[in-house]
């Protein structure tokens, strides 16, 4: 299939992209909407004003706001012209549980939200909905766990503060040094105000780049308080990292007690840090279920199937 999608989610799109179709990703005048260097030759590139000549299969949507562009640009409308579905990464904000859905009095576009904590949180009155759950390209097993320190990987840690738990981290930096990667996390260890090297920002660095450094620090924290389900934390996991995990949202589904510590209770997180710290040998074991259970549940060959299965699905 011919399947346009914008590029929103570079994550999510990789391994959306690593599929048997071929993937048509709209690019702005001004150069939004680029192609990854490392997705396959089946993605292309598409300029919009091209958009209304070029045959679609199914429309996969990432946001609101791109129903009616899409539609202007192709001159058809979706969900009855072409099939079109919405993947739902977010969860909701407002008045939780109570948040209607933008698409909830639609019929046409069904919602593929990417987790079962989603689904349920969201008000998605009529519309179809179904779940398909992350997938990632697998990075290999790369941890060796060398640097006693703790790995964090978020964007805009400063600017959202308590949603990404980021007022919890001078409690992890008592256990273990802390150190940061993501969008706008350069300003984090200021933000803080801690002792130096107790949070420090380790650089903007390309995904190949990022799994290797990542898999040097003895474990992967994960306090984020309000989240869909961080993409970081199930790649830790491929990389055979233990990881200290907040029980919110979907994290409960995805972190097994064995892979390392899930909990509501921030004083047994920090804990755990400590011991993963103190013990190589349980952090590398703790590391190796993580990697187990990530390749079962969250591997690309189950991300890939459930989305042919739901794309030929609307497609008919």
């Amino acid at each position: 299939m011919r399947i346009l999608s914008w590029h929103v989610h570079s994550s999510w799109t990789t391994g959306f992209v690593q599929g048997s179709h071929e993937y048509l990703i709209p690019v702005a005048p001004n150069g939004d909407g680029e192609l990854k260097p490392y997705w396959p030759a089946s993605t292309v590139a598409v300029p919009e004003a091209q958009l209304a000549d070029t045959a679609v299969d199914v429309v996969v949507l990432q946001s609101f706001a791109e129903l009616e562009k899409t539609e202007r640009l192709l001159g058809r409308r979706l969900g009855s012209d072409v099939p079109a579905l919405f993947v739902e990464h977010n969860t909701p904000k407002g008045d939780v549980p109570l948040t209607r859905h933008p698409l909830a009095d639609r019929r046409d576009i069904p919602i593929v939200h990417v987790t079962h904590f989603n689904r349920l949180m969201w008000d998605n009155g009529d519309a179809p909905t179904t779940v398909i759950e992350h997938g990632v390209p697998d990075p290999g097993a790369l941890y060796t766990g060398e640097l006693p320190r703790l790995g964090y990987v978020i964007n805009e840690p400063v600017r959202r503060w308590r949603v990404t738990g980021t007022d919890l981290l001078p409690q992890f930096a008592e256990a273990a040094p802390i150190d940061a990667w993501g969008i706008a996390a350069d300003s984090l260890p200021d933000a803080l105000g801690l002792e130096p090297g107790r949070v420090e920002f380790a650089g903007n660095l390309a995904p190949d780049e990022l799994y290797t450094e990542l898999a040097r620090r003895r474990a992967y924290l994960h306090p984020i308080r309000w989240t869909s389900l961080g993409l970081s934390l199930i790649e830790a996991m491929h990389l055979g990292m233990p990881v200290l995990a907040l029980a919110t949202t979907e994290a409960y589904r995805a972190v097994p007690p064995e892979a390392g510590a899930i909990s509501m209770d921030v004083d047994e997180l920090v804990t755990m840090a400590r011991r993963l710290i103190a013990d190589p040998d349980e952090a590398r074991e703790r590391g190796a279920a993580a990697r187990r259970f990530a390749l079962e549940h969250y591997g690309l060959p189950r991300f890939l199937e459930r989305w042919d299965e739901e794309l030929a699905r609307v497609a008919r």
